[in-house]
């Protein structure tokens, strides 16, 4: 073998061994941190479970519990209890007589023997609980209109088909918290018949808050119990049914966003009344329940109020949560102090993204910041 041959040998294996020596690990060596680039990155965290939901491939830290309820906004909701049992304006008007009570008479009975209300006619004769009548009383049949109310009926659809304020067919029949309605029972509708049409009447009807709280729910079949709340917001209670409240508050209550408050309880400069406060927060602010309850009522049926829950809380107490953007709860649904109920918008008469909360004690508004620690 020549020489060159032998040098060129020699410079091939020196370079090979070279090559090899920098692939193995020198321990006196420090780790430089290089690492050869990879086609595919490594996931961040890596879990075998099987996946119910997408979204459970996010991280922990990302996940946004609020976010489950956005789907809940986008199935179909019901109509309002309201609006499930039409009324027609079929009212008797009977004229003031009086009645020799008879053997086996009831106050039931008499008023379905004479047309009048039972409970009218026990006002006028001033007839005490549990209203016993005997044999031979005379008692005054007091005359006007009468509605029969029918099953799955509600004040609201009622007051609607006279053209009636609610809270004046209220005070004519002496209704008292929780102003329930019982099939069967005769209300006495204020004022006289006119000879409007009943889309005149539904559009002579402005509903409001008060209406809500005391006229929303549907009459009771004779032993009847009111529909329990539920816990999820995928079980809707059929708006026929009507729905129990909570009897005792089970927890204090806190603000439902922080903000400022931009318009205050109370009287304003032009003389209107303002029955909350508004909060100005940004657009799509998490809307927490004040306190445990049960949601009376979910929907933008009062136009100048947008999206609105009410939660009543027991106790006499209720919350109303207004311009919402989205409503992440239903009718019939136990929520928790704390919950997201809602996301904030600018919907209604709002101008600019807020959320108008009231609280109340029976029907009377009363001011937050008397209730509450500063916002």
């Amino acid at each position: 073998m020549r020489m060159g041959h032998r040098r060129e040998i020699g410079l091939a294996a020196t370079l090979l061994l070279t090559m090899l020596g920098a692939c193995i690990p020198n321990p006196d060596r420090p780790d430089s941190g290089y690492r050869p680039p990879r086609d595919r990155a490594e996931p961040r965290w890596r879990d075998d479970r099987p996946r119910a939901d997408p979204r459970d491939d996010a991280p922990p830290e990302r996940y946004e519990p609020h976010r489950i309820d956005e789907r809940v906004s986008a199935l179909p909701a019901p109509p309002p209890a309201w609006q499930a049992r039409p009324v027609s304006a079929d009212a008797a008007t009977i004229d003031t007589t009086t009645y020799l009570v008879r053997p086996g008479d009831t106050l039931r009975a008499i008023a379905d023997r004479t047309g009048g209300g039972s409970e009218a006619i026990a006002r006028a004769n001033q007839l005490p609980p549990p209203f016993v009548v005997r044999a031979g009383q005379r008692l005054t049949i007091p005359g006007g209109r009468y509605h029969l109310v029918r099953a799955g009926q509600t004040g609201i659809a009622i007051a609607r088909a006279y053209a009636v304020d609610w809270s004046r067919i209220i005070a004519a029949n002496d209704l008292t918290a929780p102003y329930t309605l019982r099939v069967g029972m005769r209300v006495l509708i204020p004022g006289t018949a006119g000879g409007v049409s009943a889309a005149e009447r539904a559009k002579a009807f402005t509903l409001d808050i008060d209406d809500i709280l005391t006229g929303s729910e549907p009459a009771l079949a004779a032993n009847q119990r009111p529909a329990q709340p539920t816990a999820s917001p995928r079980r809707v209670l059929a708006p026929t049914q009507a729905l129990a409240e909570p009897a005792q508050l089970t927890s204090g209550f806190a603000w439902p966003v922080h903000g400022k408050i931009i318009t205050r309880f109370g009287p304003g400069a032009s003389g209107e009344k303002f029955n909350g406060v508004n909060i100005a927060v940004p657009l799509g602010t998490p809307i927490l329940a004040s306190a445990d309850g049960v949601v009376a009522y979910a929907g933008s049926g009062v136009p100048t109020l947008g999206g609105l829950v009410i939660v009543k809380h027991g106790s006499s107490w209720t919350t109303v949560y207004a311009n919402a953007s989205q409503l992440l709860v239903r009718r019939g649904q136990a929520v928790k102090r704390g919950q997201t109920i809602a996301l904030s918008g600018d919907s209604g008469q709002a101008s600019r993204p807020e959320v108008h909360f009231e609280m109340r004690k029976g029907r009377t508004p009363v001011d937050p910041q008397r209730q509450l620690p500063g916002i």
